[in-house]
């Protein structure tokens, strides 16, 4: 969420961050579901053991890699750290600019699992199914027309992907972005400080605005250097073809109650009210 410099007091509100907000977590579909699921909570539940493996393994929009990867150590029950660790040998198709990170290019869908599955081909996979979502000649028309690259685009689309609430508010946290870089002001996003930071949380401090990190985008300028989970086709969507308005700010002041604007006075009472819903709920950090 956009905001001015705050004082040392305030409470900021991360939008989503997408970090654990699928209540399913890592979902595994088919006869037997065996692997943990990750709850809103962060707390993992074990659903009944049954004879056969499961079938399919699904990747929620909006996870970031470690998500992913530790979603595919538990499905095809390998020790923690082996698909991460799998990366340089599985030869992912990946833009340059990624520089061999698949951040943003795990793409989130149902993908089958069977004996012959392994880490790299399942991340092959995701970054194929990627390419083939978000190279096609649209998505390079969509990117030219907000004058970025496809992998900005990407980018821009996984800001959209954790901070929008619901699909409706896709297209306008878009527009807040572009209207931001337009007018040369720091996205202020608490999602890529979150991301840095490698949480999720409703609070974010002073202190944590003044991280050293090239995904703070209270202190740097432009997107951050990667995207910062992995979108899917609507958050893409709306980083391509964003509705127009004049929107620079924005604040989720109660669920179901996103306030877009051009004002900073009215920004300011608007984050003044979330911060008042705020006083009787306890931190969130996952």
């Amino acid at each position: 969420m956009p905001k001015n410099t705050p004082s040392r007091n305030t409470v900021r509100l991360t939008r989503r961050g997408r970090f654990a907000l699928i209540a399913a977590g890592a979902v595994v579909a088919g006869t037997a579901v065996a692997v943990p699921l990750l709850t809103l909570e962060g707390t993992l539940h074990r659903a009944p053991h049954r004879a056969t493996a499961p079938t399919t393994l699904v990747i929620p929009e909006g996870w970031r890699a470690v998500q992913v990867y530790d979603a595919v150590d538990k499905a095809l029950h390998l020790a923690p750290g082996t698909t991460r660790r799998s990366l340089p040998q599985a030869g992912l198709k990946l833009p340059n600019d990624a520089g061999g990170n698949p951040e943003g290019y795990l793409f989130p869908a149902t993908y089958p699992l069977d004996g012959r599955t392994t880490p790299q081909s399942l991340l092959s996979a995701m970054v194929d199914t990627a390419n083939r979502r978000f190279h096609g000649a649209p998505v390079a028309a969509g990117a030219r027309r907000t004058a970025l690259n496809v992998y900005q685009a990407v980018t821009v689309a996984s800001i959209v992907q954790a901070e929008a609430g619901t699909t409706d508010e896709m297209g306008k946290v878009a527009r807040v972005v572009f209207n931001r870089l337009a007018r040369g002001m720091p996205l202020q996003m608490d999602s890529t400080l979150n991301y840095a930071l490698g949480r999720s949380t409703l609070r974010t401090s002073e202190k944590d605005t003044r991280l050293d990190s090239p995904y703070n985008s209270y202190r740097r300028m432009g997107l951050p250097p990667t995207p910062i989970d992995n979108p899917g086709e609507q958050a893409m969507r709306a980083a391509l073809d964003p509705p127009a308005g004049n929107w620079l700010y924005f604040v989720t002041v109660k669920p179901g109650d996103t306030r877009f604007t051009a004002n900073l006075e009215e920004h300011e009472r608007n984050v003044a009210e979330f911060n008042r819903n705020q006083q009787h709920v306890a931190p969130t950090v996952r």
